[in-house]
């Protein structure tokens, strides 16, 4: 996966293993009592990395929370103004960071609060593939496959379990976690459990000078987690917008939620882009290539299950999202009555491009002109003639012999000067 999150992502060779809870495989260090610096010589730690970190609103009267009884399953939450109630959970700050490696990727996940409240901590990371609004002004449209990634803490405990719900769209309500009918999040999966995530908090204070920038940590409000992430979304490409972070008021699925900070672009995206442009000459319309309209591509190739057929819109063009990247076969169905000086190509998909930022394949056909050339004597029989034209290649359009009322057809000339001698009577 070549998932891009934040400015670097590419670790240094593996040094020593990080300390457990640790995952195997990565070199990020989740410690047993949190903290954002490397305690391990050559590992991994918020304080080496570029993650995604997005600030909460100032706690407080301007602080955003969701209400309106607002739960997991809200289709479009509502965001709502004013200050988190002392025994919830008001947060500060949350990062994300993709660790790439030669085996697994990883994606680590850290939350922020301001205080630590009385019972359980349940905080859900929420991964969107749509940046489209849902309606509500801040959060995104929902699609099937989003992830919502629940890191829940007992009260008093440590050691938290980390559960993956997938967002339904469609179908039985046997599906939901929680809802009575679709769309909805699926079933949890206990991450924790299958050995693909791990988590802790911080039990003792964080000085700021080892804080990375977030100050003064007290105890218990801070807490990281590290996900399988090639476990969780499989070898395809991926591809999520953006993320946000929310707290629930208790460790019910359908508790209301509390408090969030909003969506940031998260830059997870191994998907790609593959664009064609077409274009034709076309007199009657000026001078130059002109955007042609309606024509059939054929993509194949680098691991397509199946064949993509797809038709250029107004502006000659077609964008095709979500693909792997890599080399593809692009065809083109020429239109009846141009000719295309190659109608297959390959298009390179670049992973986190879209139809703005690829580079097109781009395909142009030139129009075909029959020429007919004729004799026609005013007196039957009354002359001979003979007709001969410089279309090289072709031997079919030189008449020799002298011919009563000789007449020639070439076809699929492409634009070029046709030179014919014609004879009459000689």
């Amino acid at each position: 996966m070549a998932a891009l999150i934040g400015s670097a992502l590419m670790a240094g060779p593996a040094s020593a293993d990080a300390p457990p809870p640790s995952l195997p495989g990565s070199d990020f260090e989740i410690d047993t009592d949190a903290n954002l610096k490397v305690d391990i010589a050559g590992n991994l730690d918020w304080v080496n990395v570029a993650e995604v970190r997005q600030t909460d609103a100032p706690s407080g009267t301007g602080d955003d929370s969701f209400g309106q009884g607002s739960k997991e399953d809200t289709l479009v939450p509502s965001p709502v103004s004013g200050s988190i109630p002392p025994n919830k959970s008001d947060l500060k700050n949350f990062g994300l960071y993709l660790e790439e490696t030669t085996g697994d990727d990883f994606l680590h996940m850290f939350w922020h609060r301001v205080q630590d409240p009385t019972g359980t901590t349940n905080m859900d990371f929420e991964f969107n593939q749509s940046q489209v609004d849902s309606g509500n002004g801040v959060t995104p449209q929902r699609t099937a496959g989003d992830l919502l990634i629940q890191y829940d803490l007992a009260n008093g405990g440590t050691i938290p379990e980390l559960y993956l719900s997938t967002w339904v769209a469609s179908g039985p309500k046997s599906q939901c976690e929680a809802a009575n009918s679709t769309p909805c999040w699926g079933i949890r999966d206990n991450l924790s459990a299958d050995n693909d995530a791990t988590g802790s908090i911080n039990t003792s204070a964080i000085p700021s000078a080892d804080a990375d920038g977030l100050g003064d940590i007290s105890p218990r409000t801070f807490g990281e987690a590290t996900v399988n992430f090639s476990e969780i979304v499989g070898d395809g490409c991926v591809a999520f917008g953006s993320a946000y972070l929310k707290s629930r008021s208790s460790d019910s699925f359908t508790a209301a939620m509390k408090d969030y900070i909003a969506p940031v672009p998260t830059g997870i995206n191994n998907c790609g882009a593959l664009v064609i442009e077409k274009t034709a000459k076309h007199a009657a319309s000026g001078p130059g290539d002109h955007p042609q309209e309606g024509v059939t591509f054929t993509v194949s190739g680098n691991g397509l299950t199946e064949n993509i057929v797809e038709m250029t819109d107004a502006d000659g063009e077609i964008c095709i999202e979500g693909l792997d990247q890599g080399d593809y076969a692009v065809t083109e169905t020429v239109p009846t009555g141009y000719v295309s000086a190659d109608s297959e190509q390959t298009g390179t998909v670049v992973a986190d491009t879209d139809c703005d930022t690829a580079t097109p394949v781009t395909f142009s056909n030139t129009p075909l002109t029959d020429l007919t050339v004729s004799v026609d004597s005013q007196i039957d029989g009354g002359t001979f003639s003979s007709i001969e034209c410089d279309v090289d290649g072709s031997d079919s359009v030189s008449l020799l012999d002298e011919m009563d009322d000789p007449s020639i057809t070439i076809e699929d000339l492409e634009p070029r000067t046709v030179v014919c001698t014609i004879v009459i009577d000689p």
